[in-house]
């Protein structure tokens, strides 16, 4: 029995969910976090002691942080196996890290005060700073991508699945941005894989 926990409006469950989908893994989905609650139940903490999600159960095993699942569901091979060369094993870890480490935490406050802060109380010079900081990582991947159908080497992998989720958001942010054609059409390209439909489908928030 495989278990996931957490809301769809998470983009780190938004990962998880993907990944999951484009392995034609069968796993049931609870919602936590955010409206939802649970993430604060002495059962829940039990699971994950940050109180965070997602979570996933497989069995008895249980292991939380959304890109540690990632390798984890790759490692078991199948559609998501990595790579076979050790360089391009690496490279899918450093955007990985670079997403859940530069990317996402720039885009961070710009995305709670675009939907989670009520517009007269918004706090305008944070908004800035952070869609700043985003714009010169949307930047570096749109850079990147040019002449590239994926994020590392020929073929799909966990690094797209990370770095899709993420272009997701800031694409869709209801905010004044620099065009990003390289990202915007690789992403179309994303969307259109099947395991896609269940993570981007979600309206952003």
């Amino acid at each position: 029995m495989r278990r996931l926990w957490g809301r769809l409006t998470s983009i780190n469950v938004q990962k998880a969910v993907w990944a999951l989908d484009e392995a034609g893994l069968p796993y049931e989905r609870r919602e936590a976090g955010g409206a939802h609650g649970v993430v604060d139940e002495p059962a829940y903490r039990a699971l994950n002691p940050n109180g965070l999600v997602p979570v996933l159960e497989e069995d008895g095993f249980v292991l939380w942080e959304s890109n540690a699942i990632l390798r984890h569901l790759a490692r078991a091979g199948g559609p998501l196996a990595l790579p076979p060369d050790p360089r391009e094993q690496a490279r899918v870890d450093q955007w990985l890290d670079w997403q859940a480490t530069g990317f996402a935490p720039a885009m961070r406050d710009a995305f709670w005060q675009l939907y989670r802060v009520p517009d007269g109380a918004r706090d305008a010079a944070l908004l800035r700073a952070s869609l700043a900081r985003s714009e010169g990582f949307a930047a570096i991947l749109d850079a990147h991508l040019r002449g590239r159908s994926h994020a590392v080497g020929d073929a799909f992998s966990i690094a797209d699945i990370a770095l899709g989720c993420a272009a997701h958001r800031w694409l869709n942010l209801p905010a004044e941005r620099a065009e990003r054609p390289e990202m915007a059409r690789w992403l179309a390209a994303l969307a259109g894989r099947p395991g896609a439909a269940r993570a981007l489908g979600e309206p952003i928030g």
